[in-house]
């Protein structure tokens, strides 16, 4: 795989981790980052559970892929980071215009795009 490509999905890996390792272990953090509102103890699990295991979980196959060379794994968490954009476009529809949502969707295209783009050059065909 290119170099650019491998530091692209590198600074991309990094940057879930930290997404998900404050998910995980302070999801306080987490509740102004992404502006939300959860409800005592369960909701704090759920920031934990949900966005810190589908983050981490994101993690370890972009590590699998720049660690063996295979980048299959990269198609699947493309397609979890366009469902994510997906879901603010919906957002947008439904709920109203929020410039506030426009720069992590751009940013979660851009993951899909760099991983999307990493995987076929490397050969793949989904």
């Amino acid at each position: 795989m290119d170099t650019t490509l491998q530091i692209l999905v590198g600074l991309v890996t990094v940057m879930l981790s930290g997404l998900g390792i404050m998910s995980m272990f302070a999801p306080q953090k987490m509740v102004t980052n992404f502006s939300l509102e959860p409800i005592g103890k369960a909701g704090l699990n759920t920031i934990r559970s949900v966005m810190g295991g589908l983050f981490l979980a994101s993690v370890a196959i972009l590590v699998l892929g720049l660690t063996s060379g295979n980048t299959e794994g990269y198609f699947f968490v493309a397609i979890l980071m366009i469902a994510v954009a997906v879901g603010r476009v919906v957002g947008l529809i439904f709920d109203g215009f929020d410039k506030a949502v426009v720069p992590p969707l751009v940013l979660e295209l851009v993951i899909a795009g760099v991983l999307l783009f990493s995987h076929m050059k490397n050969g793949g065909f989904y």
